[in-house]
């Protein structure tokens, strides 16, 4: 490493070319740096809605509203860990119930995390006095009259240090410390969600493109989070190489059915259609956006509940079978208001099923398994016979219906028993010229 051969910040390249020649020194970019911190605050925002940017590399963020939903300072530090890596960036995290005590925190090479003010402040007694910018200014005056640490600096006279020093040294000791209050811009979340990345080098199978892909979906569920807002659709744009032969941007849309502003189950989906993606050129960069949004409603805890138990699980399952097998592949039953089975027992293509309205199950016995088109019987000694004569079990369930649409339909329904056991659900025709026997249904 770098620091290991004695690079240090501040140095000029000359230097650094003559003690490690193999360094390679890249130009600072400002504007990468501003827009690579704006997207950190992004997706950290789905933690506290409170965060404002103290310089170009600091985030200072208020967790006391968010410590008991994310169990506690320990938990939530190490998802805010997890986050911050996903996005590609390495980060100094301090904790304490002062933003400036936090970041001198962070700054300090233990990275200490303070919950009680007692702590904090024993704790900044015994950091260097440069760590604090407005002392470092003044170093030399201060190690000349014997100051070594923040709290050898507090015990100077107040009056002597404000007129000597003129930098807001005692303002920033007490804002650290809790003695004077602190006030900050915090950053407001865009009315729509876009973001972009370059990824690093050109990529030709789906499935690699996923590391940039979780870092846009962590973006969008702190927007998501920030904005009280779930997402129902949202489209990942695949940017090819330009030049002569050059391609429009590839779309992969991501539809649900119920929506969602968790990166987890985001990620699970996106990560399916990837799977199966094949990539017409290589990309060059990615591009999210969100584009069917619907107000995120907090769930509601059960008393006794179990996995699974929750609607959320049931349309997420439904949705992760989709991404996996295909839109077209997975159907819902979705029965109407009729009474005759052929007409009630209807499917809908899952992506589809949640723009129509259901109708009640009916609440008589039926199988769920109905045949196509209905099988003659014949008839021995009386009885329907299907392999074996049947015993009627249950019955009848009469309807008459379809005089409407000329499909009348005169039926009486049975559950009927062979002699091996199985059951079936068979119906005899109410006509006046014939009383045939049908097998319309199996139970399982």
């Amino acid at each position: 490493m770098a620091a290991a051969q004695g690079v240090r910040i501040g140095m000029r390249s000359a230097s650094v070319n003559s003690i490690a020649p193999q360094v390679v020194l890249q130009p600072r970019d400002l504007l990468c740096e501003q827009q690579s911190l704006d997207a950190v605050a992004l997706a950290l925002m789905q933690y506290t809605p409170e965060i404002a940017a103290i310089n170009h590399q600091s985030l200072v963020l208020e967790i006391s509203a968010s410590l008991s939903l994310f169990g506690g300072h320990r938990r939530l530090s190490r998802r805010v860990y997890k986050t911050v890596q996903a996005l590609g960036f390495s980060l100094a995290l301090g904790m304490a119930p002062t933003a400036q005590g936090a970041w001198l925190f962070a700054h300090h090479v233990l990275q200490r995390r303070a919950i009680k003010f007692s702590t904090m402040r024993r704790w900044l007694d015994t950091l260097s006095f440069t760590c604090l910018p407005e002392a470092a200014t003044h170093q030399e005056w201060l190690e000349g009259i014997g100051c070594r640490t923040l709290s050898d600096v507090r015990r100077l006279p107040r009056s002597g240090l404000k007129r000597r020093t003129r930098t807001g040294l005692l303002e920033a000791l007490d804002r650290a410390y809790g003695e004077a209050p602190e006030l900050f811009d915090w950053l407001q979340a865009p009315a729509s969600f876009q973001a972009a990345i370059e990824l690093p080098y050109r990529v030709d199978q789906a499935p690699m493109l996923m590391f940039g892909a979780q870092r846009l979906l962590a973006q969008m569920s702190g927007w998501l989070v920030a904005r009280q807002q779930a997402v129902r659709c949202f489209l990942l744009w695949m940017v090819h190489e330009k030049g002569r032969a050059s391609l429009a941007p590839t779309a992969l849309e991501v539809a649900l059915s119920e929506p969602s502003c968790e990166e987890a189950h985001l990620l699970r989906l996106v990560k399916e259609r990837l799977g199966q993606l094949q990539l017409v050129a290589p990309v060059i960069a990615l591009r999210l956006e969100a584009t069917k949004l619907s107000a995120w409603v907090a769930p509601s805890g059960q008393l006794f509940a179990s996995p699974g138990s929750r609607t959320e699980d049931y349309h997420r399952l439904l949705e992760l079978l989709v991404a996996r097998l295909g839109a077209d592949a997975l159907s819902l039953p979705a029965p109407c208001a009729d009474h005759r089975p052929e007409q009630a027992n209807q499917w809908q293509i899952a992506h589809q099923a949640g723009a129509i309205e259901h109708a009640e199950m009916p609440t008589a016995v039926r199988p769920f398994w109905l045949l196509a088109q209905p099988l003659p019987l014949v008839v021995r000694q009386h009885r329907p016979f299907y392999g074996s004569s049947l015993s009627l079990l249950s019955g009848p369930e009469r309807i008459e219906a379809g005089w409407w649409d000329g499909a009348l339909a005169l039926r009486d329904y049975f559950v009927a028993q062979g002699e091996e056991g199985a059951c079936y659900w068979i119906y005899r025709e109410r006509d006046a010229s014939s009383a045939r026997w049908f097998l319309h249904g199996l139970f399982g």
